[in-house]
């Protein structure tokens, strides 16, 4: 765990290194973060000058996702540098988009920073419900989260810190061109589809109900897709009228179509990197589904998406000796 000494030497490196590579005119500009209004949610930011450099943060609250606005043609444009200021999960994203040829990788200055997880707010709020918070502060491995009538709790990072942080295998920037202080080796999690086997020991009818349940409490704002990375079609399926492939209100059936065909569109493209979790307001159990899905890609493709820019998506390729025991 980072203390605030060594949070404030990294952000210290990263300014300096973000300074440097625009004055030598190495980058156009720099997708980064800045304070945000709230405690813990940073606000993503678009550096283009020295002065603006010293804006920029890296801390558990730099949550949203960056590589998503490299696909923004008001931000980035082919031949363009373009810095990123990037996690683990946020250079995996870029490499995947490099393999399915919607970056090239010479346009693209990958900055990474140590990361140690970012907090989860939904997490926080069920920790502390009622309560508003004003800000917070790291102790070893404890967050003190300070509230507006001055009380403080005390939480362990386990309990604050986003669920796909806690199972992260790839915590810093692969394939970095900068890295603030020292990158790490990937950190192997022994059980890290044990919530997912202990799921598939569950009858199907179990299975399918605990999804009814989950899914019931869609409000359908589709933020989970606004945020996912891998997803970015110019026209989402779920917002086409010729043909319109269902219903737009919030029924169960409509709704579970909705998550279901999502899910199957990011096979084999799901980073895990836990930001549909993060950003959906009701807090469904979003990551329990995508990690069936990596699961099974790992174990019938042996892909993991995110770590090898020359290697397509799974389901982007065809062999004969694929397992095909679902064909009659």
């Amino acid at each position: 765990m980072f203390r605030k000494e060594t949070m404030e030497m990294i952000e210290q490196e990263l300014r300096a290194k973000v300074k440097a590579l625009l004055k030598e005119g190495k980058v156009k500009l720099v997708l980064g973060y800045q304070k945000g209004s709230l405690p813990f949610n940073a606000t993503p930011t678009i550096v283009e000058d020295e002065a603006s450099a010293e804006r920029l943060i890296f801390d558990f609250s730099c949550g949203p996702g960056l590589a998503k606005y490299l696909l923004r043609k008001n931000i980035h444009s082919p031949g363009q540098k373009t810095g990123i200021i990037a996690k683990g999960c946020d250079a995996r994203a870029v490499i995947q988009y490099i393999a399915e040829k919607q970056l090239r990788r010479e346009d693209i200055v990958i900055i990474g920073v140590p990361c140690q997880g970012v907090i989860d707010p939904n997490r926080v709020r069920k920790k502390i419900p009622d309560k508003e918070i004003v800000g917070y502060a790291i102790d070893g491995d404890k967050f003190i989260i300070r509230l507006r009538d001055d009380s403080v709790v005390s939480l362990n990072r386990e309990e604050v810190i986003a669920r796909a942080c806690l199972r992260c295998v790839y915590p810093d920037a692969l394939d970095a061109d900068i890295f603030i202080t020292q990158p790490r080796k990937d950190v192997e999690h022994v059980n890290r589809y044990n919530e997912i086997m202990e799921f598939e020991k569950m009858g199907s009818d179990e299975r399918w109900n605990y999804f009814e349940n989950e899914f019931s409490r869609c409000i359908r704002c589709y933020a989970c897709r606004n945020a996912c990375p891998m997803c970015y079609c110019e026209e989402c399926f779920v917002d086409k009228t010729d043909p319109q492939w269902f219903g737009k209100g919030t029924g169960l059936s409509d709704t579970m179509l909705f998550h279901i065909v999502r899910i199957l569109h990011v096979t084999g493209r799901c980073l895990d990197c836990g930001l549909c979790e993060r950003v959906c307001p009701m807090s469904i159990d979003l990551g329990l589904l995508n990690g069936k899905m990596n699961k099974e890609v790992k174990e019938r493709f042996n892909y993991i998406p995110g770590l090898d820019p020359e290697r397509p998506p799974a389901l982007a390729t065809f062999d004969e000796g694929d397992r095909q025991e679902f064909i009659l």
